[in-house]
């Protein structure tokens, strides 16, 4: 298969890459890094990196930016990050995707574990990953010519407790090559609307 990995050299896209390079081609997308560059807030560039890209069996998007806020301190603009960047930047590849995509592709999105255990600090995470499993569950029911899309859920990284370790006291991390499984899983499986969950 030909597969565009958008956040390729992200901790979990690193991990991913390493799971399906050996058996298919991957395109690797990035807004500083990657094969192709694309800024997933911006559908315009989304449309362009995958008409160039060329013709592609799967996307899987392992990117999306996210702001950590106590609540009384949240900001709508500070909301509007995760809205514009993880949430609708991963509705873009699907919006320009579903035109491109062989017949039979598959879409695989990224939410986080804050969908079902949420976090100081994590209003906007917990929002936002909420939003991607209910779209892709919708989105399951209309994309045309046998396309699938599902959702894979993460705890935090054990490579990430350096960095959010302190945000996720009591969670039982999970190490990036067990959660790129889950990706295998979703674009050499055949189901769709499901989420995988990694916790």
């Amino acid at each position: 298969m030909r597969i565009l990995l958008v956040g390729a050299h992200g901790t979990l896209g690193r991990a991913i890459a390493e799971q399906l390079a050996p058996r298919h081609e991957l395109i690797t997308a990035g807004r500083s890094s990657g094969d192709l560059r694309l800024d997933l807030t911006d559908f315009a560039s989304v449309q362009q990196a995958l008409r160039d890209a060329g013709p592609l069996d799967a996307v899987i998007a392992a990117a999306g930016n996210l702001h950590f806020a106590p609540l009384a301190d949240f900001t709508p603009e500070q909301y509007g990050i995760g809205l514009a960047d993880k949430l609708m930047g991963q509705v873009h590849l699907v919006l320009a995707g579903q035109h491109l995509l062989r017949d039979g592709g598959s879409f695989t999105l990224t939410s986080g574990i804050l969908t079902e255990e949420p976090i100081r600090n994590g209003s906007s995470a917990s929002m936002v990953n909420s939003a991607v499993e209910g779209y892709a569950r919708a989105a399951a029911i209309e994309l045309p010519r046998g396309l699938r899309i599902n959702v894979v859920s993460p705890n935090v990284l054990v490579e990430s407790l350096p960095s959010y370790g302190p945000f996720f006291a009591g969670f039982e991390a999970v190490p990036a090559a067990r959660v790129a499984q889950a990706y295998v899983r979703s674009v050499e499986g055949a189901q769709t609307g499901r989420v995988y969950r990694v916790h």
